[in-house]
């Protein structure tokens, strides 16, 4: 199975279409989008499994992807199943390189205290969106090029509501 992925030029719109070659185990493991218009291709899980509370768990997902050139795969968490069953993934997003031809596998964490999610083959478990990436070249300086921020850290931009404690916490 194929999806097109658009490149977009601001000035311009969409660029040019990119092809996301998949090899999928089973059609209900395909990578799916709920909309035209989203930004991430559904992953689905491989097989069935029980993640208890506090429990983490690799879940494969039965796909394997050959990204286009100069993109990367960010495997990111469901709305859903954050909002409704607190599951995140432990590594979030996760990093899938352009080189990679490995199964896709999702690093599930249940943060509720209670329930156990039960998970179904072909339940969607995560969502990737490929962006394009820079790879720059590495240059060792002496000294940094200002900025306004500077090194102002965690926690420097406020938005907070809660008084601090007095304490202050550097990067």
């Amino acid at each position: 199975m194929s999806d097109n992925v658009a490149a977009h030029d601001s000035a311009s719109g969409p660029k040019h279409l990119a092809e996301l070659q998949t090899m999928c185990d089973a059609p209900e493991l395909a990578l799916t989008r709920a909309h035209a218009d989203d930004a991430g291709l559904d992953l689905a899980s491989a097989i069935d499994y029980e993640l208890a509370p506090g429990e983490r768990a690799l879940i494969p997902t039965g796909v394997r992807i050959a990204l286009p050139p100069a993109t990367v795969g960010f495997v990111c968490p469901r709305s859903g199943l954050a909002a409704k069953h607190g599951i995140t993934i432990v590594n979030g997003p996760g990093v899938v390189d352009e080189g990679y031809r490995g199964e896709l596998k999702v690093a599930l964490l249940n943060t509720d205290r209670i329930e156990t999610l039960r998970i179904a083959r072909g339940d969607r478990i995560a969502q990737m969106v490929i962006v394009p990436i820079v790879r720059p070249t590495i240059v060792e300086v002496q000294s940094l090029d200002p900025a306004e921020r500077g090194e102002a850290g965690f926690g420097s931009s406020g938005g907070f509501s809660s008084p601090s404690n007095g304490q202050e916490n550097e990067a």
